[in-house]
């Protein structure tokens, strides 16, 4: 049986709560950072699927899942300031090496952390975690709208995306058998939203989200210097992230080893097994 602990870690002030699993003592570390909405709940499947070959830390992102909520104005919820408080998280709990495995909101986080400190990352798996622009899909012309003009009624306009069933939606989109997705995820995660002030945060993000896209040469500068071994597994039938995001890592990492699964973007709920059969193949 594999043994998960549960733990809260004071990150410079912020309380970080994050899982972990297996032998402290194994060579390689799998960093897990999920996305929006969700947090490292959606690793539920996958960490014992692992935990007797790697250590697998999986932390809630500041603002999501378990992790402090700051109130805004002590906090910037930029993607800037995750990325800082993730890189302070991994010193203070005294991991110097690890493979990052990096999903939607997780992937711009991760590839900061990686061009901040590229000797510490060992290899990066991303789970439709995008770095180029044909990646993203149409569903991002309402935030792209958002960034271009910042205006009240665009940002209004984006609180569909933060309801039960726009959350529901996300995790079913693209699943040929959707009776194969537990509800628990997607029902844990509305509760989170639901919390106050959460809605803001969210609206926040999608605003900052704009950054990563302009990142996103930086991201694939780091890729063609520093050569990390790469495995992006995909969701092909993802409503955010299309195939050709996948298939552009290859462009800068022609050594990357790039795969499809017949689900939407939260692949772990019905790849799992899949998904922890490539990771023992690229990282074992």
């Amino acid at each position: 049986m594999t043994q998960v602990r549960y733990r809260t870690a004071d990150v410079d002030g912020f309380d970080i709560f994050y899982r972990e699993a297996g032998d402290r003592t194994r060579p390689t570390l799998l960093l897990l950072l999920h996305g929006f909405p969700s947090s490292g709940h959606m690793f539920r499947d996958l960490i014992p699927l692992l935990a007797d070959r790697f250590h697998l830390v999986a932390p809630d992102l500041p603002g999501f899942g378990l992790s402090e909520i700051k109130p805004r104005g002590a906090f910037d919820y930029s993607f800037d300031k995750l990325a800082e408080v993730i890189g302070r998280f991994t010193e203070v709990i005294g991991l110097d090496r690890y493979a990052l495995y990096v999903f939607d909101y997780g992937a711009p986080t991760g590839f900061r952390l990686a061009m901040a400190h590229p000797e510490r990352v060992t290899a990066i798996v991303s789970q439709n975690g995008n770095a180029y622009e044909e990646g993203l899909s149409e569903g991002w012309d309402p935030i792209q709208r958002y960034w271009r003009d910042p205006s009240d009624g665009n940002r209004q306009a984006l609180r569909s995306l933060l309801t039960p069933a726009s959350i529901r939606w996300q995790y079913e989109h693209g699943v040929p058998d959707t009776s194969l997705v537990s509800r628990d995820g997607s029902a844990l995660d509305a509760w989170y939203m639901q919390r106050p002030e959460v809605d803001e945060i969210q609206l926040d993000l999608f605003r900052s989200y704009a950054t990563n896209v302009a990142l996103y040469p930086a991201f694939q500068a780091y890729f063609r210097q520093h050569q990390p071994k790469l495995l992006a597994i995909w969701g092909r039938n993802d409503p955010f992230f299309l195939p050709p995001g996948a298939e552009a890592f290859r462009r800068d990492l022609p050594h990357a080893d790039v795969r499809f699964l017949d689900t939407g973007h939260f692949a772990l709920e019905t790849h799992a097994a899949e998904i922890a059969r490539a990771i023992d193949a690229v990282l074992g």
